[in-house]
């Protein structure tokens, strides 16, 4: 599945909207993208707030977005950020990320340099809480 998976596509939306991060506080742009079972890409930046607290992440944006729009079934998850090493997703948008997909969805993280991170959702979060503790 990960080879039929067009990366470049979603790294491509995740570097546009990256642009359009909302970071006067912390001047640390990210941008996400998601990728549906359907075919369709939804793209989110951060957002941050002067509370900082009611900031929120470029990936739960990005999922977010995503129910809005009607999607099901996330496949992949694209990030981009200006860092001499891949960042990870923080824990927050990991268990985020765990409410609407399973352990082995491949989420890749990239510089704009290129330098590029690959994991599982299950490596980046191994204990996820899930509705079956509910």
């Amino acid at each position: 599945m990960a080879d039929e998976i067009p990366w470049e596509r979603l790294f491509e939306e995740a570097l546009r909207v990256r642009q359009r991060a909302h970071v006067p506080y912390s001047r640390f742009p990210v941008g996400a993208a998601v990728l549906y079972a359907d075919g369709s890409v939804v793209a989110g930046c951060n957002v941050e707030n002067a509370t900082y607290g009611l900031t929120v992440c470029a990936e739960r944006n990005a999922f977010a977005a995503g129910v809005a729009q009607g999607r099901e079934k996330p496949v992949a998850v694209a990030v981009v950020v200006d860092t001499p090493d891949p960042c990870p997703p923080c824990g927050m948008c990991r268990q985020v990320m765990a409410e609407f997909a399973g352990p082995d969805i491949p989420v890749r993280s990239r510089t704009l340099s290129g330098a590029e991170a690959r994991y599982s959702l299950g490596e980046l979060l191994p204990h996820a809480f899930t509705r079956a503790f509910l």
